[in-house]
């Protein structure tokens, strides 16, 4: 009989906070060890403007396959890494199967850019969401979505102005947008 702990198999690592990539890089250098660092990357409202933004899609965790009878001491003690995640004494490893479905989901949504472990997501609207103005001179506002203009990354908002329903012009980013249920 295997000792599940001589096989490879998928485990959960912690990582120092802002640094899964740091950890994930010094990681994929050991031999034996494959890593997966999944991450977000998203359009962002700043002062200087929308800008994109990546971060960890588990923050202060990344996935490592390795033995852990072999490995497990150069994976814990490697630069940026905090730990294994354990309960007690055990150290779980993580499906085999979620491991493939998240890569999965995230080759299936790349976009032109082709970040590696990257998933790009963006807000999703549809006509007829209730929405809030969250900034501007229009800011505190609801209205409803007529239309998305997905070029300019803006959408025309039906609003109660001044007594009368107007359509206006809005950015994207300067929405409320209202929480959705997972699938």
């Amino acid at each position: 009989m295997t000792d599940p702990k001589d096989t490879p198999l998928w485990y959960c690592v912690k990582t120092q906070t802002k640094r899964e990539h740091i950890a994930a890089g010094h990681l994929r250098e050991l031999e034996g060890v494959e890593v997966f660092c999944p991450r977000l990357r998203y359009r962002k409202a700043t002062r200087r403007g929308k800008i994109w933004w990546v971060e960890a899609l588990f923050p202060g965790y990344i996935l490592a396959k390795f033995k852990l009878i072999e490995n497990e001491r150069a994976v814990t003690y490697s630069p940026g890494v905090r730990g294994l995640v354990r309960f007690g004494t055990e150290v779980p490893p993580v499906s085999e199967n979620f491991v493939e479905i998240l890569r999965e989901e995230i080759i299936r949504n790349l976009g032109e850019e082709g970040l590696e472990d990257t998933l790009t997501v963006g807000p999703q609207v549809e006509s007829g969401e209730e929405v809030e103005i969250a900034s501007g001179p229009l800011g505190g506002f609801q209205g409803k979505i007529v239309s998305i203009l997905p070029g300019k990354e803006r959408v025309k908002v039906l609003l109660d102005f001044l007594g009368q329903p107007q359509i206006v012009e809005v950015d994207l980013f300067s929405l409320l947008l209202p929480r959705k249920p997972l699938p």
